[in-house]
């Protein structure tokens, strides 16, 4: 059985960012193209600085404007230095517990940077264009159904709208008077999807339905109730790279990960323990 991926909750996006932010910081640049925008105590906080912390924020965040962004960063890195300058004088960087979780944070920073190092080289542009090539270029798409659903709150009125269609009803014009979902309203459309843009109860009757039928018995969902009605099957069109390219590139990273963490585990020696302190038996190793 393989293992999860990766233990410290590394995505493609933090990944990326991160690597970003870790070349701003270790390059080496002039005072001029990283100019000291304030001091505390004499401790310099540079330009890079700034640019780092901009680059952590969430997106919606990195949208303000540039005069209005700039004193809040600057402003949060003179708090930092100056609740640095404090617990120092207090003695805390000298407490076991502070002195492991530090260590334990620098660590994590170490082992990020290792994978970032590693993952970078998988995640380029050819490396994507070559993984579409071969995985999509001059295929089929994934086979699509076009729907209508019926959201109702409990299994009771789903089977209500079902019997109301058994004897005849236009499902469109149910959809429009009993859906409680605000996004397919019109007649309850839903277009056309792939079985994986859906949750799987829903996907599996929808794909499951021949055009024209509609599911004979209530379908639940973490959403509800849903009668769903297929109006169409059709293989889907040879997806653009641009649809798939973060797909692309999160499992390009995903199978690096995991090549860096079976390339490390590889070599060391490990020694695993239970309860009570008495080491477990480890798993044989097996030729690859």
């Amino acid at each position: 059985m393989r293992r999860s991926i990766p233990l410290y909750a590394l995505t493609l996006a933090a990944l990326l960012a991160g690597s970003s932010a870790f070349a701003d910081s270790s390059s080496s640049k002039s005072a001029s193209s990283d100019p000291v925008v304030a001091s505390v105590n004499g401790m310099k906080i540079y330009m890079s600085d700034i640019q780092r912390d901009a680059q952590s924020l969430p997106p919606q965040a990195q949208q303000l404007p540039p005069d209005k962004l700039y004193p809040l960063l600057v402003n949060q890195e003179i708090d930092r230095k100056a609740l640095l300058i404090a617990a120092k004088k207090q003695g805390l960087d000298k407490k076991p517990e502070v002195i492991k979780a530090m260590q334990h944070a620098a660590n994590m920073q170490l082992e990020n940077a290792y994978v970032q190092e590693h993952v970078a080289p998988a995640v380029t542009a050819t490396q994507i264009q070559a993984a579409y090539n071969r995985d999509y270029a001059g295929k089929p798409g994934p086979e699509q159904v076009e729907a209508r659903h019926i959201l109702v709150k409990t299994k009771a009125e789903a089977e209500k709208i079902i019997d109301e269609l058994n004897h005849g009803a236009n499902f469109a014009k149910l959809a429009d008077k009993d859906s409680i979902d605000p996004g397919a309203k019109n007649g309850g459309q839903l277009g056309w999807f792939s079985k994986d843009e859906m949750v799987p109860a829903f996907a599996d009757a929808a794909f499951a339905l021949k055009p024209g039928e509609y599911t004979k018995t209530p379908v639940q969902t973490q959403f509800g109730w849903h009668v769903i009605l297929c109006e169409g099957k059709r293989q889907g069109p040879t997806p653009k790279l641009s649809d798939v390219e973060d797909q692309i590139k999160q499992q390009l990273a995903d199978a690096a990960i995991q090549k860096t963490l079976d390339d490390v585990r590889g070599q060391v020696k490990i020694v695993t323990y239970d309860d009570k302190g008495k080491p477990t038996k480890q798993p044989s190793a097996t030729k690859k």
